[in-house]
C-alpha cells in the first residue's frame, strides 16, 4: 500500500478559477481513497467538460481505479455545486506524455524528456526542452537539446517557478511505462473506458472514465459511456 506521506505530497502546479474549485472541492476524499490528483482542466468541449486526472502514488491508474474516482467525486461535485451548468465529467490516468507536477515525478522519470515552462524568465527564458537529469535541492536538472557548442548544456530549473511540465513522447518512454506498467500487473497496454478519446493504435492507450450529466448536475441523470 502507497505510504501517507507519498499520496498526500503536495503539487508544484496549482490550478486557477473554476479548476481551482473543482481541485478544492474533490482533493481530500480523492487523497483519502489512496490516488493522488495530478491535473483538473474546464473546457468548452461538448458545451463544458470538466477533465480529473489522477494516479495512485506508484504512478498506476487502471480504468477501474477510473471509474472508483468518477463514484467517489461525483457525489462531492453534486454538494458542492462548483460548476453552474451542465457539464460532462472525466477521469483519466496521466497519460504516458503525462504532466509533472510533484518532485517526486522529476526523480522518477529522470533520463527521460521534458518540456518545461517556467513562471519567470531564467537566462533569458522561460521554455526549456531537454533531458531530466534529476533532482537537485530546490530545482529540477535539465540537460538541454538545443544549448549551442561550447555552452553547458545542463541547467537547474527553480521547482517553485515552474508554471507547467510534461514528458515529451519518445519510443524509448514507451518502453520504460510498458516495463513499469507488466511490473504493477497492469500488462503490456493500458485499456480503455471513454467515448472520442482518440489515441495512435500503436500506443498504449491512457485509461479514462467518462460521465455525462445532463442539465444541471443535482438533478441530472448519470449514465456512464463506454467505448
Amino acid at each position: 500500500m502507497e505510504e501517507a506521506g507519498e499520496i498526500a505530497e503536495p503539487r508544484l502546479v496549482a490550478e486557477t478559477g473554476l479548476a481551482a474549485r473543482v481541485a478544492a472541492a474533490i482533493e481530500p476524499s480523492v487523497q483519502a481513497a489512496g490516488f493522488r490528483l495530478v491535473r483538473v482542466k474546464v473546457t468548452g468541449e461538448a458545451g463544458c467538460t470538466v477533465q480529473i486526472m489522477a494516479e495512485r502514488a506508484d504512478g498506476s491508474m487502471s480504468v477501474e481505479d477510473c471509474e472508483a474516482v468518477s463514484r467517489l467525486i461525483s457525489p462531492i461535485l453534486d454538494v458542492e455545486d462548483p460548476i453552474e451548468r451542465a457539464y460532462r465529467l472525466e477521469i483519466s490516468s496521466p497519460g504516458i506524455d503525462r504532466p509533472l507536477v510533484r518532485r517526486s515525478d522529476f526523480a522518477r522519470w529522470a533520463g527521460h524528456r521534458a518540456k518545461v515552462e517556467l513562471a519567470l524568465p531564467l537566462e533569458g527564458r522561460r521554455r526549456f526542452n531537454g533531458v531530466l537529469v534529476g533532482l537537485e535541492g530546490e530545482g529540477a536538472r535539465l540537460r538541454r537539446l538545443d544549448a549551442p557548442e561550447g555552452e553547458d548544456a545542463e541547467v537547474l530549473l527553480p521547482l517553485a517557478e515552474i508554471a507547467e511540465a510534461r514528458l515529451v513522447l519518445t519510443d524509448e518512454l514507451i518502453r520504460e511505462a510498458l516495463r513499469r506498467g507488466k511490473r504493477a500487473g497492469r500488462g503490456a497496454t493500458n485499456q480503455q473506458v471513454s467515448s472520442g478519446h482518440d489515441a495512435e493504435p500503436a500506443q498504449p492507450k491512457t485509461e479514462r472514465a467518462e460521465r455525462a450529466f445532463h442539465g444541471r448536475p443535482q438533478n441530472s441523470q448519470r449514465m456512464m459511456r463506454h467505448q
